[in-house]
Formats: C-alpha cells, structure tokens, sequence
C-alpha cells in the first residue's frame, strides 16, 4: 500500500525515473513504519529484503518518509504501536541453551514454510477448476474456521495480542494442543489464501505464525522449569523475530522491528542469537530471500 502511494506521487510530478523509483521505495519504508511505529525497519527492510543496496540519498530519503508517516499515525492513534508487546522481565543466562534447539527448531519451520509457499502454483495446478474461481476455496474455508474460534480471524495484532494473554497455569498438554491446532490452521489457511489469484500478503501471517512457535516453547519451558511465567512473553517475541528473519532472510529488519515494537532493548542479545541460529539452519537447508525468489517465480510466468 505504501509502495503504490510512492508510485501514485510519481506519476503525477515531473521527475526523472530515478526519483520516482526513490519515492515507491519511500513508500515502502513509511508503509512498515506506519503500521508498526518502527519507522528504523521500515528503512532496513528497503535496504535489506527489497533494494539489496545501501545507497545514502535513497536511505536518508526513505527515513524522512518514515519518520513522516510515524508521526502522522501518532498524532491520530497516539504513541502505542498497534502491536505493543510489554516485556518486563529479562530471559535467565540458564536458558540460553535452549535457545540452540530452538533456534534449529524454527529454522526447520522457517525453510518448510518457504518450501511450501514456493510450490504453491504446483498444488493449484492440480485443482481441475479454473484459476479464477480458486479465490473460493478459502472463501468457503474461512466460515467452519470463524464458526470454531473467530479469534483466529481478523486483524493478526489482535490475534497475537491474545495469545500473549494466555493462562499459562491451564494443563500442559491442553495448552498445547490448543496451541499446535492454532499453529496448524493458521499455516494451512496462509497457505490455501496465499495461492490462490488474489491479491495477498504473508508479512503478519508469519509474525503470527513466530508468535505461536513461542507460545509454543514459552508453555514447554515453563512446564520443564527452564525460565519463569514471567518470561513466556520473552520468547514470544524473539521467535517472531527469529520465525521472520529466517523466512525473510532479514535478520536485521527481524531484531529492529521487534524491538521497536516492544520498545526496549534488554532483549536484543538472546533476539540475536535465536534469529541467527535460526537464519543460518534454514540458510543451510537452501532457503533464500522469500520476497525475491517470489519475483523471480513472477517473471517466469
């Protein structure tokens, strides 16, 4: 949205091509920086997952864009960020092990989301009706799922929003189920909506996604005696960021956003680690940029 507002002033103004490939980068970084308050990621996710280039006129450009839009959203929705994720505690240096199998864990996640969101056109191929009626399927599909729990529906920061307020005391296997059901049916859906020939986005379904996956390992943790209740939050922000920045392929983009949403930096240093163990193990099973390898599959149509 942010892009197609850069490329809409462009048209309309008498600048040279460069300038207004500058202004749909532009719109690019104040997109991000609008919808989460985190106008410093919204400038290294353009260098880092879009450009692939650092060049200091773009970049000091695209900061005075998002800059600009952060401060438009504070003015009518005032300073909160619309995901604003509270972490108050600090992770135990003990649990920092347990970051490692983590870490591979998402890895494996991460590459196996791309695997699957990459074949997609293969699936599809397979339905015998044609493309254009393939938006039905997840039309159809969203009524028995909104029927189960219509929470896992509608705005995704309302959808991690409570799943950071889980009772973690609930029984563990319980808990659990709930939690890998919810994991389930949010990848599969992503998947089914994502395929179909429409237009779609996979940046907050993933954040959901790393969201769950902490949820996940924060009530196993907890259970084990690994960390306190207290930190259950913790590692459902740093596996977002960890979930993000492998799929992605933007490690940078995954730790700044997240600390910028949750507004303090006591976490960078196990965000760090988890998010780069994560990038490294799916790097190392063939994963790469989802953004550009989703261009290419474009171009080869």
């Amino acid at each position: 949205m942010g892009a197609c507002v850069g490329q809409l002033l462009g048209e309309h103004f008498t600048i040279s091509e460069k300038e207004k490939r500058f202004l749909l980068e532009c719109g690019v970084a104040a997109g991000l920086a609008a919808a989460f308050s985190a106008p410093l990621a919204g400038v290294i996710f353009l260098m880092e997952e879009i450009t692939f280039s650092f060049q200091p006129q773009g970049c000091i450009t695209a900061l005075a864009a998002a800059i600009s839009s952060d401060f438009i959203t504070i003015l009518f929705f005032g300073v909160r960020p619309c995901l604003y994720l509270p972490v108050h505690m600090n992770l135990p240096k003990e649990s920092y092990l347990w970051l490692v199998v983590l870490g591979i864990i998402i890895g494996l996640l991460a590459y196996g989301y791309q695997y699957t969101l990459l074949n997609l056109r293969w699936w599809y191929c397979k339905i015998r009706i044609p493309a254009i009626y393939h938006c039905l399927i997840p039309l159809f599909l969203v009524v028995p799922i909104g029927l189960w729990n219509a929470k896992i529906l509608g705005g995704s920061h309302v959808f991690i929003a409570y799943i950071a307020s889980l009772d973690k005391s609930n029984h563990l296997t319980s808990l659990l189920g709930f939690l890998v059901v919810f994991f389930l049916v949010r990848f599969i859906f992503s998947m089914i909506s994502y395929g179909v020939a429409v237009p779609g986005g996979i940046f907050m379904p993933i954040l959901v996604l790393g969201a769950l996956i902490g949820a996940i390992a924060g009530v196993v943790m907890i259970h084990q005696g690994a960390v306190p209740t207290s930190c259950y939050l913790n590692l459902v922000v740093i596996s977002m960021a960890a979930y993000f920045g492998a799929i992605e392929e933007a490690p940078f983009t995954a730790i700044t956003l997240l600390t910028e949403m949750v507004g303090s930096v006591d976490q960078v240093l196990p965000m760090t680690i988890l998010t780069f163990i994560t990038y490294i193990t799916s790097n190392l099973l063939g994963g790469q940029p989802i953004y550009a390898a989703l261009r290419r599959e474009i171009f080869a149509r």
